[in-house]
């Protein structure tokens, strides 16, 4: 539906590998190997995620066990240090775990990955349970968006209800996602309005609004200003 952000339920993967606590250390790896993947998520009853696995956390056995530090710089790094002896993925995982709820828009989980420094969520439903696993280039899928369908919602949802009775009708169109509006509205104070809605459409990469004001009638309206186009700026498109 045009207007309506799309769900992190829309583009997530639902066929995920999950393990329990007591996965030790090397189903781990084969788990991860055979997978492709970085990280898997540990459940527990009910399928609930208690914490995350990835590399990372497999990867400091290695570190601590080739460091050269001495024991005092190892005493200072206790939790690090409980991690470079652990054996399962209770022991290995990070907890609490970072997820997503399937119905958050897919700019919410872009979000939560930047603020947390993820590559890959799982998603959860209100009780916690796993539902799938969203990634970064899930999340990315939204800019395949077809230019047309584009720009039908932007003629739609933005055009239509912002300019009704404009001079001349406003042209929209997109090319590789990126938005091009031509035409003359009443007030061109509306353009970083209109570009910054624009922006927010899903799918879209950038936007090139070349707006003009209503044709300048000299004899009628000496204080009018001329008819020059008005740009809005141009920058990155937004997930959502």
């Amino acid at each position: 539906m045009h207007g309506t952000p799309r769900l992190v339920s829309d583009v997530m993967t639902r066929r995920v590998v999950a393990l329990g606590r007591a996965a030790t250390f090397k189903d781990i790896v084969k788990a991860m190997r055979q997978w492709n993947v970085s990280a898997l998520p540990v459940v527990e009853e009910e399928n609930r995620v208690v914490g995350v696995v990835s590399e990372a956390d497999l990867l400091r056995k290695e570190e601590y066990r080739d460091s050269g530090q001495d024991r005092h710089s190892r005493l200072e790094r206790l939790s690090d240090l409980v991690k470079a002896g652990a054996v399962t993925a209770g022991e290995l995982m990070t907890a609490p775990a970072v997820t997503v709820a399937a119905n958050a828009t897919l700019g919410q989980a872009a979000r939560t990955m930047a603020r947390s420094g993820v590559k890959r969520l799982p998603v959860v439903s209100d009780d916690g349970a796993l539902l799938g696993i969203v990634s970064r280039s899930d999340l990315l899928k939204v800019f395949l968006r077809e230019d047309e369908d584009i720009a039908e919602e932007v003629r739609d949802e933005i055009v239509a209800h912002l300019f009704p009775g404009p001079p001349e009708p406003v042209r929209v169109a997109v090319h590789d996602g990126v938005v091009r509006l031509t035409g003359r509205i009443p007030d061109t104070s509306l353009v970083p309005v209109v570009t910054r809605l624009v922006r927010g459409v899903e799918g879209v990469v950038d936007v090139d609004c070349a707006l003009a004001g209503p044709p300048r009638r000299p004899d009628l309206d000496p204080d009018l200003p001329g008819d020059d186009v008005v740009h809005g700026a141009r920058g990155a498109g937004s997930i959502g």
